[in-house]
């Protein structure tokens, strides 16, 4: 018994040190930053007030430019208007791609505008713009729809009949309204019950991806 404990003691510490022998190496040609667990990373130091918040400490202790490990993957940051300019415009080609997002990975599966890369980002985005075109993007029957909204838009805010109000639900619609006709041919009401509820769950799905990202 004991020389089995003794055997997987050996080996869980044989594992742990070359865990840390691999973090080591990979760190050393990474920028500076915060010391990372095996497997864990930087996971446990991350401030509970956000990513956003923990990324400015970082930034104040290591430059704009630091390394952080989430779990056993190592990401680059970039902070600073200058140096993110430098990297997105200056070298352009060489940060073109775009990372993964482990929470979203197995629903995207690298498709969309937003999250694909490489090659097949490029297909969705000339097939996005043809398509676009086609439903009239940058031609006068955009611009009409537009007009057609900023009447609606006027002709709601004449119901409040100068009261005071919060313009912010109604901002939100107009956009949404505007794709919508270029899209399905039509607007909304701003008192749809299917067109509100698009809105609602349009807000909560970026409001849980802020809340991971930002905190």
């Amino acid at each position: 018994m004991e020389a089995s404990v003794l055997l997987l003691l050996a080996v869980l510490l044989s594992l742990f040190l070359f865990l840390v022998r691999n973090h080591a190496k990979v760190h050393g040609h990474l920028p500076p930053g915060p010391r990372p667990l095996p497997l864990l990373g930087n996971l446990l130091q991350m401030d509970r007030g956000g990513l956003l918040k923990w990324f400015i400490q970082l930034q104040e202790k290591h430059g704009n430019v630091f390394t952080v490990h989430l779990g056993p993957r190592p990401v680059v940051v970039l902070c600073g208007t200058k140096t993110i300019r430098e990297a997105l415009v200056d070298h352009a080609e060489a940060f073109s791609g775009r990372g993964t997002i482990a929470a979203v990975q197995p629903i995207v599966q690298d498709y969309g505008l937003v999250l694909a890369n490489g090659e097949r980002w490029k297909t969705l985005r000339q097939f996005s713009l043809a398509t676009m075109r086609e439903f009239g993007m940058g031609k006068r029957s955009v611009e009409e729809r537009m007009k057609e909204e900023a009447r609606c838009l006027v002709e709601e805010l004449k119901t409040y009949h100068g009261a005071p109000l919060d313009p912010t639900f109604i901002f939100q619609c107009i956009p949404a309204n505007i794709i919508c006709s270029i899209v399905f041919g039509e607007r909304f009401d701003y008192t749809d019950h299917q067109f509100l509820r698009l809105l609602e769950l349009i807000h909560q799905t970026f409001t849980l991806f802020f809340f991971f990202i930002i905190g």
